[in-house]
């Protein structure tokens, strides 16, 4: 009995700490996204969107919707700071619906397994294709929302290309930095 209350302990004491380190993600995320990221405009196209990074380390589980729940209010906190009307809890909402389906593509798998699922444990390839496709969809339904119009296509395709790569190349940088302490 003692050795049973023992793992149950063990068990929430990480739980605790899983929900400190994501509060502590989301709410940094949001500070570095409206302090910073968002005043830089680079060319005039180039304004990361790095706060999409929530959703790719938040943790695999099955039938989550706090994934779902977590990334609408990421969005919509920044669409409050952005002056943007929703389209970036949209787009956040959508990577968030679509992560496991892209996950098990890029993984070329039917089924995860939740249990051991880490996405630093990835091949690099892999996390590489993963991070790009959500990227590209998430910021692709972001200029998408903002310009809507089929004659401003040119501009969202070179909008989405751009931003997507800068935002790439901090998101790889970031996973590198992570990986290290691991």
């Amino acid at each position: 009995l003692t050795n049973s209350r023992s793992r149950i302990s063990k068990k929430n004491r990480q739980m605790n700490r899983e929900n400190i380190s994501t509060a502590l993600l989301f709410i940094g995320l949001i500070l570095l996204q409206v302090i910073v990221l968002n005043n830089i405009n680079f060319l005039g196209y180039i304004n990361p969107l790095y706060y999409i990074w929530f959703v790719f380390l938040y943790p695999v589980r099955k039938d989550d919707a706090s994934i779902l729940v977590l990334s609408f209010l990421l969005g919509l906190i920044i669409d409050m700071f952005a002056d943007s009307g929703g389209i970036n809890a949209a787009a956040t909402l959508l990577i968030a619906f679509i992560r496991i389906p892209v996950l098990q593509s890029v993984l070329g798998k039917r089924e995860l397994d939740y249990a051991t699922m880490n996405i630093f444990k990835l091949p690099f390839s892999k996390l590489l294709a993963y991070v790009v496709i959500l990227t590209t969809i998430h910021h692709f339904a972001v200029f998408g929302m903002e310009y809507f119009k089929w004659s401003k296509f040119g501009t969202i395709l070179l909008n989405t290309v751009l931003t997507s790569i800068f935002t790439i190349i901090l998101t790889l940088i970031s996973f590198t930095f992570v990986m290290r302490k691991r």
